[in-house]
């Protein structure tokens, strides 16, 4: 315990002094953020899960939602995913992601996801209704990870995103930093089945847009005069977040356990979020899991309606295969977030264990 204290002692003096500015609480400030394919997490496990498996994510899928659960890998991970992002708005998350253990307690991990919008017709003033063209953009974000095993009971780690928003010829970059820690204890040493995790997501410098799409010619800046001028663009911040969870394992016997978790997401530019679920679990062949996801609402807000695209039910499968008796595995992964619009958000994901 006292090891506990001393790790989130460290990491909440360390972090909080960078991100205090970032996640004040300000709730005037709801709306103002960009860069929200951050909030986002493209891995079929955790969509089913809601993303309230804070406290017991692991490998890749660690690096969307809590990256010291990537100290947990044992070898080489290589994980793929496909969603199709609230169906029916032709929004595709192309993600790839690989963790590899280094040394005898660390690992680092890369992952990379593209977020795609399909060819959106062009229009200008005076062609509104378009005719004249396609455009196409695109969100790109890469993340650079490591993760230590300190000791049997405690995992950290530590990200490092870059991000790009285009169009071809307005773009805009940043880079976020994300950290975390879990906790593993029991209530004797052949039970480690409580476990506890604290993530702090998306902190870093603002994002501004920029390129040759801004700028226009002012034809009435004088009768024989063309002038070519630059729009100016507000800044805006990173969807800063924390985020607390805790899990707990009910073996049944030696082939069968259940997995309550639950977790708060204290948002700095939306509302703060109550996440529960489940898991079901034979041995590691097959997986079952629900979550339910809320929001505190604001009872002053004039709107009490908004798109759930992060909130309400949520449900997923895996089934993994062992490739021989080396520990190698295959899996494929299927999570399901229900929305108040589209027909729902449809995650499919294909892993290794190597």
């Amino acid at each position: 315990m006292k090891k506990l204290i001393k790790y989130i002692s460290i990491f909440s003096a360390a972090m909080s002094l960078y991100a205090a500015p970032a996640i004040a609480g300000n709730e005037d400030r709801a709306g103002q953020a960009g860069a929200n394919e951050l909030l986002i997490n493209p891995w079929a496990r955790t969509a089913g899960w809601g993303g309230c498996n804070i406290a017991l994510v692991r490998g890749v899928e660690a690096l969307g939602l809590n990256v010291a659960g990537m100290g947990h890998n044992k070898g080489t991970e290589i994980v793929f995913a496909q969603t199709d992002w609230l169906k029916g708005s032709d929004i595709k998350i192309s993600s790839f992601g690989i963790a590899q253990k280094v040394g005898e307690s660390g690992s680092m991990g890369i992952n990379v996801s593209s977020m795609k919008f399909g060819d959106i017709d062009r229009t200008t003033e005076a062609q509104p209704d378009g005719g004249i063209g396609t455009f196409a953009p695109q969100f790109l974000t890469i993340g650079f990870s490591y993760a230590k095993e300190f000791s049997n009971s405690i995992y950290g780690g530590m990200s490092v995103r870059m991000i790009s928003e285009s169009i071809n010829d307005v773009k805009a970059q940043g880079v976020v930093v994300d950290a975390g820690i879990q906790y593993i204890t029991g209530f004797n040493e052949a039970k480690d089945n409580l476990k506890f995790g604290i993530s702090l997501r998306n902190v870093g410098t603002p994002m501004k847009f920029d390129g040759e799409g801004l700028s226009y010619r002012n034809d009435n800046a004088g009768a024989n005069i063309n002038v070519l001028q630059q729009q100016r663009v507000e800044r805006f911040e990173m969807p800063s977040l924390v985020a607390i969870g805790v899990s707990y394992d009910i073996k049944l016997n030696e082939d069968h356990r259940i997995t309550p978790a639950a977790s708060f997401t204290s948002n700095s530019f939306i509302r703060d979020q109550i996440g529960m679920g489940a898991e079901y679990g034979f041995r590691q062949l097959f997986m079952v899991r629900l979550g339910y996801t809320i929001d505190k609402k604001d009872k002053n807000a004039i709107f009490d309606e908004e798109i759930a695209a992060l909130i309400g039910f949520s449900a997923g499968v895996s089934v993994q295969v062992p490739l021989g008796k080396s520990g190698k595995s295959f899996g494929i992964d299927y999570g399901y977030r229900a929305t108040e619009t589209f027909d729902g958000t449809h995650t499919i994901g294909a892993r290794f264990n190597l």
